[in-house]
């Protein structure tokens, strides 16, 4: 008996480079890996699907359809918070997939498979930061391929890493999480989706291009967490203009407040929301963490309301896993 062990870790997304069907390449995510919190997913072979999460299993079932085995045990030993920003799904349905695998003695192609799993269809952050950490910028798709209709799973190839750099050491990472409603997902966020690629101005998009060129990518290249954090607050800032009739402002309410408090403390060098939020992001260093940490609780207080903050480090490695033989079922 196999027991496999994949433990992975969530990741901001900044934003996309366009969101425009006038330019010839849509999407472009944009994201880094934090060590935590994490998602951890153990399995071993069994005769069929056993797994007490509801969302696992389904992603255990076709795991197994995927690679021909019997079945498994899947045991969910923690997992990111759901449609909070983090990336909860794709990490999920990626470390169940490995787990299953393993278990068999078997590597699976997790970027081959994930859109299988219905994972990677716009963003390639999460598919790329499972696999390698670090600050990842994805290739996007042609535009020629957007449909008005979401492709079955399977239908599209998980966007290529275009740009991956080590986070340095220093850097540290605010995360607040408030106690609201999660983030839009699964049939809601096809509509929106679908209803800001139509209308997006390609004007963004240029404008996003220039604090790419100009300045992300610059401090990653250099190491300058201050830099780096005005820029993906530019980069986030603009992208919300896209979102802005779909979630009721350039942030979704009350992340709007919690970053415009951020904004005036000088221990968080740029705050945004990340993905459809609710997580509120802040970059700093381990200099100012305990005080970017001050900073997070106090704007929770200023907001009225109640949530969980976290000081985190980038993460330069992809999902751990972990093989033990001869387990005694």
């Amino acid at each position: 008996m196999r027991r496999a062990r994949v433990a992975t870790s969530a990741r901001i997304h900044f934003g996309f480079l366009n969101l425009s069907l006038a330019l010839d390449r849509l999407y472009g995510g944009i994201g880094v890996a934090v060590d935590e919190p994490k998602t951890v997913v153990t399995a071993e072979p069994a005769a069929s699907v056993d797994c007490d999460d509801p969302v696992a299993c389904q992603y255990a079932e076709r795991a197994v359809d995927l690679l021909d085995v019997p079945g498994a045990a899947v045991t969910v030993e923690s997992a990111l918070p759901r449609h909070s920003g983090l990336g909860s799904g794709t990490q999920l349905a990626l470390a169940v997939l490995t787990a299953v695998g393993r278990a068999h003695d078997r590597a699976p192609d997790v970027r081959s498979l994930a859109p299988e799993l219905g994972r990677g269809g716009r963003s390639g952050v999460g598919v790329g930061t499972f696999e390698h950490g670090g600050f990842v910028v994805d290739s996007g798709h042609p535009t020629a391929q957007f449909t008005t209709e979401r492709p079955a799973d399977g239908d599209w190839t998980v966007p290529s890493v275009t740009v991956r750099r080590s986070v340095p050491d220093d850097w540290r990472f605010l995360l607040v999480l408030p106690d609201v409603e999660p983030g839009r997902n699964g049939d809601a966020e096809e509509e929106s989706m679908r209803s800001v690629v139509e209308r997006a101005d390609p004007g963004v998009a240029d404008r996003i291009a220039g604090v790419v060129t100009r300045r992300l990518l610059p401090a990653v290249a250099e190491g300058d967490a201050k830099r780096f954090g005005g820029a993906v607050e530019s980069l986030g800032r603009l992208n919300g203009t896209w979102y802005a009739d779909e979630q009721g402002g350039v942030y979704r309410p009350p992340v709007g407040e919690l970053v415009t408090a951020l904004d005036s403390d000088p221990a968080c060098y740029g705050a945004g929301q990340s993905s459809w939020g609710p997580c509120v992001y802040g970059v700093t260093d381990a200099a100012h963490a305990d005080a970017a940490r001050n900073a997070g609780a106090e704007a929770l207080d200023a907001a009225g309301v109640d949530g969980d903050v976290r000081i985190v480090a980038g993460r330069n490695d992809g999902a751990e896993t972990e093989t033990v033989d001869d387990v005694v079922a």
